[in-house]
């Protein structure tokens, strides 16, 4: 059977060689581009990111990547966004005044909420391993069948970031992680769009299998 021809699409705000190589370990094939006929004719997508949400959008927007993305999407092939990536495929972000984003999946992007003065104290940006749990304690079985099956719950993350997801359906949320005194959306999903607040290629083992489940979803 031939490897799936997964495309990272490359517009200046990421670190795409860990995710690469990430790639590369799982023996899948990869191609980094900002081409608009690469992307289009991917199997899969790959939307990477780290920074602002402006800046990114902004990029996305001078390379005429967001018509593209937009048109892939209506493929219904996978689409994958990591960390800036998923925030990017929300409805909105208030991330330095209000940005539409793509909303390939409703909902918004908000700052962490900072430490109360009487309460424990916490680092805004979160930049530790964490815990994915299932939406309202239902179990790891709520993830049988989506791109999380085969995680047990609890299973620990990496991740670097200022600003959280809530999307506006809960039926789109996959793993909510709690840190400070927000509890976000970790894990979001509509259709043939995914995103992981988290890098999956910096988190282990287990990380891994994230990127393995997204190679044969």
């Amino acid at each position: 059977m031939a490897k799936a021809n997964i495309v990272i699409v490359d517009y200046g705000v990421g670190n795409l060689f860990n995710i690469e190589r990430a790639f590369a370990a799982l023996d899948a094939k990869t191609t980094i581009s900002n081409e608009p006929q690469q992307i289009l004719q991917a199997d899969k997508l790959l939307l990477p990111g780290v920074g602002a949400f402006a800046a990114g959008l902004e990029r996305l927007r001078k390379d005429g990547l967001i018509p593209i993305l937009k048109e892939f999407c209506r493929t219904g092939r996978p689409l994958l966004g990591i960390c800036l990536g998923m925030q990017l495929l929300m409805s909105e972000s208030q991330e330095n005044g209000r940005h539409e984003g793509l909303n390939f999946i409703p909902g918004q992007v908000v700052k962490f909420s900072p430490p109360l003065a009487s309460g424990p104290r916490y680092k805004i940006p979160q930049t530790s391993w964490n815990s994915l749990e299932s939406p309202a304690d239902r179990g790891p079985e709520a993830w049988m069948g989506t791109i999380l099956q085969g995680l047990p719950e609890h299973t620990y993350m990496y991740f670097v970031h200022s600003y959280c997801v809530h999307a506006a359906d809960p039926s789109n949320s996959l793993a909510v992680t709690s840190y400070g005194r927000d509890r976000f959306d970790s894990v979001v999903n509509k259709d043939n769009v995914t995103g992981f607040q988290f890098h999956p290629e910096r988190s282990g083992e287990y990380g891994l299998r994230l990127l393995r489940n997204f190679i044969h979803k």
